[in-house]
Order: C-alpha cells, then structure tokens, then sequence
C-alpha cells in the first residue's frame, strides 16, 4: 500500500476502503483535482447517475448545435461527483482540450466547469475522452490527511483507461488489483475459517 508523505495529492486517484464509514464513498474511486493546505478537492468518476443521460443534460441546458451530433452514440457518462454542490458541472476530460477557464490537473487529465465546454462537446468538438460530472468531494485543511492516517483511503498513481474507463462497477477492483491487492482481500469484515 502506499502511503501518503505529505505531499501534494493533485493528480492521484483515492481508492474508498470498505471500512470507509460513509456509505457515500463506499468503493469509491475518485481524482484529485487540488489538493494545498486550504484542504482539497475531488471528482468520483464510478458513480453513474443512472437517471440523466447526457442528452437529456444537453436539453435541458437548452444547448442548440447547428452540427447535428449524435449525442447518444457519444455515450458521454453523467456521474455523481461527489455530495457537495451536486448542481455544480465539471467536464473532466483529457488534455489536449483547453479553454480560457480550463484547469490543468496532470498530463493526462484537464476540468472545464463551463457551459461552453458543454457546447463544444455538442458540437462534435470536445475532447477525445471525458465524463460529466454533477457535485464534488471536498475537504477541509487537514482533513484528508488525517482520512489517510486513519486507512481509509489508497493512493494509486491516475491512469486514463481507468478513469474513462467505460464500466463503472468495474473501477475500483481494476484500481485495487493495480496496486497488486486482491479486492477480496480488502473486506471490511474479518472471516472465519
């Protein structure tokens, strides 16, 4: 397991340990988009909202294209961030893809909180992996910190076939099984032989 120095988190992925305590969390696996001492703040990116489509998203935005984008082939997930701020939006996508107001997060990951961004996409000019995510994770100074002290969270390195990788109920054992720990192996109750 690795455990975290006290250095920056930015960048990394938390993987949610069974024991986490908050059902909210439970095998989550979320990027960190900033992490200092004012405390830090992430994108869960394997919790579906399973009643919006991006579609629908698009429509009730009122988002017009005059490029006709087949917006359900796009298959662009809706994903529940987080439990702050839930109608807050965030594009996490790859980085080739910038905007004026677009924030550098690692080479390989980018977020976009604009609706412009969700207009390029409309248009068949977003970038080429992303995810759509309502609400996001934060804590305060020291709070995660002192998460990670208590073992309730791993810290694996990011990796964009795993971020934007397209089943979601697959994400966490992928990312445990990264860290060469069998998911099994990570109950959150002891059993008897």
């Amino acid at each position: 397991m690795k455990h975290h120095d006290g250095s920056s988190l930015t960048g990394k992925l938390l993987l949610a340990m069974p024991e986490i305590g908050d059902p909210r969390f439970h095998r989550s696996v979320i990027l960190i988009c900033a992490h200092d001492d004012q405390g830090a703040m992430g994108l869960v990116v394997n919790a579906p909202l399973e009643n919006i489509s991006f579609e629908q998203l698009i429509d009730n935005l009122g988002i017009a294209s005059d490029i006709e984008v087949d917006l359900k082939a796009l298959k662009l997930p809706v994903m529940n961030g987080g439990p702050v701020d839930n109608s807050r939006g965030f594009l996490l996508h790859s980085s080739e893809f910038k905007q004026d107001n677009t924030i550098y997060i690692h080479d390989d990951f980018s977020v976009t909180g604009t609706l412009d961004a969700l207009e390029d996409v409309a248009q068949g000019k977003g970038p080429d992996k992303a995810l759509f995510i309502l609400g996001y994770a934060g804590w305060t100074p020291g709070q995660l910190e002192q998460e990670l002290q208590q073992n309730a969270w791993l810290v694996l390195d990011p990796d964009p076939s795993l971020v934007f990788h397209g089943n979601t109920d697959e994400k966490w054992d992928l990312a445990v099984g990264r860290l060469g720990i069998d998911p099994a192996m990570l109950s959150g109750h002891a059993g008897r032989a």
